[in-house]
């Protein structure tokens, strides 16, 4: 029995540190444009590549603009960015995982052949052939994000349903005359929840990844628009000019989020099936 404990006891600081940096990450959003008298679009070519400072705590850019103020609304886009492909991409999951485990047969396996199908090409390649066909911004980012992410919610959805379906209650269910669709929508559907919510979760750091990294390759957010692929893409010169700031916090500022955002979902993934973590990763 010690050894459960032991491992509990390990488990918990690490959630307890993702979850402090998450809220620090959404207070950062929030408040540091109230608090900051600064316009994240000013130019300012006397000030441009300035070291950071206090009036400038992350520095400025090549054209002079703060570094702080840009990094933190490039942060507020990109989690919207995430949050919002993960919802659509795990509503679509959940929708077609839970078709193919409530229907079974030739459906389950149509569905599973289209999910392998988009499986096999890579996202990022299916991300960029998505939003070329649209000019930059927001709305195709979310749907190129949200059309090669879908697929593992729906391979969890099915998997947890296939499971639900050889319950005795779902036996009982069928066996007192209740139709397909009443036994999906009480009994299959509230079973499938927490693990579509967990894999929302776990789909926002992948997002918040795919979308800095088509804005990094000129196919995301327009270029003026603040965001920390475009961020990280402008201060390539700068770098090999040893300017190491206009790189380095864009680039703290999409790895620490996306870090503790995972932190704590595989908080939650241990608590909600300690025995079913492969099925849940993404």
């Amino acid at each position: 029995m010690a050894e459960p404990a032991v491992r509990v006891g390990r488990r918990l600081p690490k959630g307890a540190v993702s979850a402090a940096l998450v809220a620090a990450t959404v207070l950062t959003v929030v408040l540091v444009p109230l608090f900051v008298p600064l316009d994240e679009q000013a130019v300012d070519l006397g000030s441009k590549l300035q070291v950071p400072s206090a009036a400038h705590p992350f520095g400025t850019d090549e054209v002079g603009r703060d570094l702080l103020l840009r990094s933190v609304y490039g942060l507020r886009v990109s989690l919207l960015v995430g949050a919002v492909a993960a919802l659509v991409a795990t509503v679509v999951g959940t929708a077609v995982g839970a078709l193919a485990g409530a229907l079974g047969g030739w459906a389950d396996r149509v569905v599973m052949r289209v999910v392998d199908l988009f499986s096999s090409v890579p996202h990022l390649l299916l991300g960029i052939f998505v939003v070329a066909m649209f000019r930059p911004g927001v709305g195709p980012v979310i749907a190129s994000i949200a059309v090669t992410h879908w697929l593992s919610t729906a391979r969890i959805v099915r998997a947890e349903v296939l499971s639900l379906r050889s319950r005795p209650f779902v036996d009982a269910a069928v066996s007192g005359g209740s139709s397909r669709l009443r036994i999906a929508v009480r009994h299959l559907l509230p079973g499938v929840l927490p693990q579509a919510g967990l894999a929302a979760v776990l789909m926002i750091p992948h997002a918040i990844w795919h979308e800095s990294a088509l804005s990094f390759l000129g196919l995301g957010l327009p270029t003026h628009q603040a965001s920390l692929g475009n961020m990280v893409q402008a201060a390539r010169g700068s770098l090999l000019a040893g300017d190491w700031w206009p790189t380095l916090f864009p680039g703290l500022f999409i790895i620490v989020p996306t870090l503790a955002v995972a932190g704590l979902a595989a908080a939650w993934r241990e608590r909600l099936s300690p025995r079913r973590r492969s099925e849940l990763t993404l």
